[in-house]
């Protein structure tokens, strides 16, 4: 079976299936029936105005959210589907936190539960550090759809390299 490196971790059943639809040419048939829109997210401002509503509505007791944007230097390659930085400075005699988020600018052409998924994911960091069960708890209550739309991306990942 050829290496699916975007799922190499999932099941082996899931692989076999996700092998089975590529070798078969129906993982994009599949993928747009089930995800038909792309999102109009289209600039940095749209993306924060959409990032910190989630945020405002799951996660209001974190920092504001200093930097939103796309970046076409992330690459999907190293694992990278978006980041998060926090940086927390004194200043006088208040903490400051400094907070972004950057998503990787392929998304840009993405069905909107994709961006959504990876929003989800890089908030949960700024509350869970580690990939642990608190933080997929914490991504399931602010998406409960995630575990289906990470599948369903990395699935869109390999197809998008065919």
């Amino acid at each position: 079976m050829t290496t699916l490196k975007y799922i190499a971790h999932y099941s082996e059943q899931i692989q076999t299936q996700a092998a089975l639809l590529m070798s078969d040419g129906r993982l994009g048939t599949y993928l747009e029936n089930k995800y038909p829109n792309q999102h109009q997210l289209q600039s940095d401002k749209a993306l924060y105005q959409y990032i910190n509503e989630i945020k405002n509505q799951y996660m209001r007791n974190i920092g504001p959210l200093s930097n939103v944007s796309y970046s076409s230097k992330l690459k999907v390659l190293k694992h990278a589907l978006g980041m998060h930085t926090t940086q927390s400075r004194v200043q006088g005699s208040k903490l400051k936190s400094h907070n972004s988020i950057t998503v990787a600018s392929l998304f840009k052409e993405a069905p909107p539960e994709f961006l959504r998924m990876i929003v989800v994911h890089e908030l949960a960091h700024f509350k869970e550090h580690e990939h642990n069960k608190a933080f997929y708890q914490l991504c399931c209550h602010m998406e409960p759809d995630y575990h289906q739309f990470e599948l369903d991306t990395r699935l869109w990942l390999h197809w998008r390299e065919r």
